[in-house]
């Protein structure tokens, strides 16, 4: 549905880009003529990832970490360099793992509110600015679909997302005005290495997710990509403030983290470690 040249002479930034559903992205929206920035805190795996897309001429790989503010400003001034401006961003970046709350660690806490939040904020502001200065825009930023229910066992994902997506509908208004639109989208269970190893651990926890899906199967990392390119092209240049649920109905059933708090209290023992 989409034409070959779509995003021609468009520059994309993909943080979390080097993997998992960053990758996906970036290898839907080369295809699609984009030039892309990849940012993520491995220069191996992002060169490995450039390579594989098979395109290096279009990719700037940016090996920091967006909990840095200065690095973060400092990086995407290389990106303008390059390509001479930004065109859309697509903060994907995170972290996740289970864990019960009263074990929870500061530094635990830590490491992944100032991933989610303060990264999404510092890449936002960063490329906000010049947006506005070059006649607008596209953000959108990767959230779960507890954003809006909030989730047991993954309470600092859950409230780093929420900020995101009010993060998400504030700008949209407040940048309305800039020709820059900001979305969201929210995904349920989509099996990547990363996540899949943090938050699966075990089948039965796998079957009990499956098990409380009505489409009866998990999402794909294509199809969640798709959804991202759609929102970030011009025919959705009328959609601004939004978050699009992507998880086969879950969150219209139940969500897994809550329902092993409620009826499988016991489950998760041998996971759950202090982090």
């Amino acid at each position: 549905m989409f034409k070959p040249n779509l995003f021609k002479n468009k520059t994309i930034v993909t943080t979390g880009g080097g993997s998992g559903l960053g990758k996906a992205m970036a290898e839907e929206l080369l295809g699609l003529g984009a030039n892309l920035v990849l940012i993520g805190r491995t220069s191996k795996r992002l060169e490995k990832t450039a390579h594989e897309l098979g395109s290096e001429e279009n990719i700037l790989t940016l090996p920091l970490d967006v909990r840095d503010a200065e690095g973060v400003k400092k990086g995407m001034g290389k990106a303008m360099e390059r390509f001479g401006k930004i065109d859309g961003l697509i903060n994907n970046a995170a972290g996740n793992f289970l864990c019960p709350t009263e074990n929870l660690s500061i530094n635990g806490f830590n490491a992944i509110v100032n991933t989610v939040l303060n990264g999404t904020f510092y890449c936002t502001l960063s490329v906000g600015k010049h947006m506005i200065q070059t006649g607008g825009g596209v953000i959108l930023n990767i959230l779960a679909n507890y954003a809006e229910t909030g989730a047991s066992y993954v309470i600092p994902s859950a409230v780093a997302k929420a900020g995101v997506l009010n993060l998400t509908r504030s700008l949209a208004v407040e940048w309305g005005k800039f020709n820059i639109r900001l979305n969201a989208i929210a995904p349920g269970p989509t099996p990547t290495e990363g996540a899949w190893k943090a938050l699966m651990p075990d089948p039965t926890i796998e079957e009990m997710t499956l098990s409380g899906i009505p489409l009866k199967r998990f999402g794909q990392p294509k199809e969640m990509a798709l959804l991202a390119c759609y929102l970030l092209s011009d025919a959705a240049a009328y959609i601004t403030g939004n978050c699009v649920l992507i998880d086969g109905g879950q969150s219209l059933s139940d969500n897994p983290f809550n329902r092993l708090a409620v009826q499988h209290p016991d489950l998760l023992k041998a996971f759950l470690k202090e982090k």
